[in-house]
């Protein structure tokens, strides 16, 4: 398989903090190009840190014939455009959540890149860091009986700066948008057939989304919710409850790449505290991501359904609010 010439899309936190430094973990897998800015001075500032080459403008980068992918930590409200000019030139795209303001733009875009066979994928980093193969294992081991209910939670205290873009529903902001993925996807790796009973979304004045909960039937006889919120007590965690016993995920979204992370396992007359030593989670999806763009088709559909399954259930979430 070939390295991945990989090229920054916008000069977010995230990629400064997270993504690009995992991708020069992975030297054999990808080369990192350059990064592009619609400000010069952004893009030389963050070029300078990581020593890349900086580019004005982002179509400037994807007229680049020597990009073969792109990472793109834009906001949501600008995924439509700058994921379809993506792979209009050809170009394979990782980008961050969610991925689309609406499921038909979900499908749009994954249409065109599975005619293109052209690698997308959605970044819940989360989903690979061994803690929750090791939640998933001790329900297959049946430890914790037959599962009953599940639950998740992941909202944090108010962003210092009221600027941020998270809170401008113009340009995709909102916690539906934001910390509702999080603990959708996490229903989502444990269960397939879920159904939508009800969901409450509070909005401030502008429109944007702070917080909010959902509530499903899942593989018919389970129950699940889920709560989500930006102006909120801390919490990252599900719980999986079952008929012998329980499992916590205590940090199950968010975990430093130097950090331990506990899974707690209850049954009848024990409690069990397991660690799942530290990981860097953004490395592990970005190996993903490098054997997705040298896949064949097939691999790249799983990805195709997840994203556009994802924006259709938050568009349902947020349809449900609005007809109350």
């Amino acid at each position: 398989m070939k390295k991945i010439r990989i090229g920054i899309l916008g000069c977010a936190n995230i990629a400064k903090r997270s993504v690009v430094p995992a991708l020069q973990q992975l030297p054999k897998l990808f080369e990192i190009k350059a990064v592009a800015s619609r400000d010069i001075h952004k893009a030389q500032t963050f070029a300078d840190f990581f020593n890349i080459e900086a580019i004005e403008g982002y179509d400037t980068l994807l007229q680049r014939e020597d990009i073969d992918a792109i990472y793109m930590p834009l906001p949501t409200g600008l995924h439509e455009e700058w994921v379809y000019k993506c792979l209009m030139y050809g170009k394979h795209v990782y980008a961050e959540k969610s991925f689309a303001m609406h499921a038909d733009e979900a499908r749009r875009n994954t249409n065109i890149a599975r005619e293109k066979n052209l690698a997308l994928m959605e970044g819940y980093m989360f989903l690979y860091h061994p803690q929750h193969q090791i939640s998933k294992d001790i329900v297959a081991r049946g430890q914790i009986g037959e599962i009953r209910e599940f639950r998740a939670r992941f909202g944090f205290p108010p962003f210092p700066d009221v600027n941020n873009f998270r809170y401008d529903p113009i340009v995709g902001g909102g916690a539906l948008k934001d910390a509702a993925g999080y603990v959708l996807r996490a229903l989502r790796l444990y269960f397939d057939k879920i159904k939508l009973k009800d969901a409450c979304i509070h909005y401030d004045q502008k429109g944007c989304s702070v917080y909010g909960s959902a509530y499903f039937n899942v593989n018919a006889d389970v129950s699940a919710s889920i709560a989500f919120g930006f102006d909120n007590f801390y919490q990252c965690n599900y719980e999986l409850w079952g008929s012998k016993g329980k499992i916590t995920a205590c940090k199950a979204f968010t975990p430093k790449a130097n950090e331990d992370v506990h899974i707690i396992l209850e049954t009848q007359n024990d409690r069990e505290d397991i660690l799942c030593p530290a990981h860097n989670h953004f490395v592990s999806a970005m190996q993903h991501f490098y054997e997705l763009c040298n896949s064949d088709i097939s691999d790249k559909e799983k990805e195709y359904q997840d994203i556009v399954t994802q924006s259709e259930f938050l568009d349902k979430m947020e349809n449900l609010t609005k007809i109350k």
